[in-house]
């Protein structure tokens, strides 16, 4: 008995020691990829890019799938590449390194396998990086980095609905968000944007997401119902025109929250700069 004993106490304590050499990781599949690459292209069509090529990476910056949209320049593939690969490698946005070469430290240029270019995105689950997504030839390189936002966060929310773990941005976060007027996270029946408009925008119709507004800074002047003029559909339940006919006007201020729902129509007919808030998407 004594002998089992010692035996069973032996065998644990090997497995305690293994399981400490040995760490769980997640890994990019395919199908992930895919969805990176689905949530770049929603994103390219809402905000009428001229083109772009998605490029995701796994953590060790090898490719795993590559999608040039229609009329995107050649090198963009080989610029979303190394871009993806940037993100990975250094665990960092791409724009990070362009504003430090910008700053002056033109050094880094002397890396070897290095595109220091905005439009890289890392892609975490759990805190652990498990690839990249980069993005070239959109309109401009703020628009590749909304793009390559926005793919990463199609996987990164996905997984997030079904880990159900409790989800923190950070102060640095946030502001740097608001600056861009980007999402915070998209998954599949919610969604938060920190946004920001120096202008008009045009007039929207959600036909699924009903949204929920929160004004931080500014004034605008807010149009909801009566017709949208000129409304075409430029993504999946997403409705745009130029302006609306009709309808209800409001001006909201610092403090204000409305509630759009589903199928209205709303426009943001004049705002002031700065103008902050935040929307909650609910899908219906």
């Amino acid at each position: 008995m004594k002998q089992i004993l010692i035996a069973v106490t032996l065998v644990f304590a090997l497995l305690s020691q293994l399981s400490a050499q040995v760490v769980e990781k997640k890994g990019l599949t395919l199908d992930g990829a895919r969805l990176v690459i689905s949530g770049a292209e929603a994103e390219a069509k809402k905000l009428n890019a001229p083109g772009g090529v998605i490029a995701v990476v796994d953590e060790g910056g090898n490719l795993v799938a590559v999608e040039r949209l229609d009329g995107t320049f050649a090198a963009g593939a080989n610029i979303s590449i190394g871009k993806a690969r940037t993100a990975a490698l250094f665990k960092r946005p791409t724009k990070v390194f362009e504003d430090i070469i910008k700053n002056g430290r033109t050094s880094m240029v002397a890396l070897s396998d290095f595109t220091p270019l905005q439009g890289g995105i890392p892609i975490l689950i759990d805190g652990q990086l498990i690839g990249a997504v980069g993005v070239s030839g959109a309109a401009s390189a703020e628009q590749d980095e909304q793009l390559a936002i926005a793919g990463a966060n199609a996987l990164m929310g996905t997984s997030q609905k079904m880990s159900s773990s409790v989800t923190y941005f950070g102060n640095d976060a946030v502001s740097a968000a608001f600056k861009k007027g980007m999402p915070l996270i998209e998954i599949e029946n919610y969604k938060v944007h920190a946004s920001h408009r120096d202008a008009a925008g045009m007039a929207e119709v959600h036909t699924k997401d009903t949204d929920i507004i929160y004004v931080l800074d500014g004034t605008a002047t807010f149009i909801t119902g009566g017709t949208v003029i000129d409304g075409n559909t430029t993504a999946p339940e997403e409705i745009r025109g130029k302006g609306i006919e009709g309808g209800e006007t409001r001006k909201l201020v610092k403090g204000d929250v409305i509630i759009v729902p589903n199928g209205t129509p709303h426009w943001f007919k004049q705002v002031t700069n700065p103008f902050n808030y935040y929307v909650v998407k609910v899908a219906r």
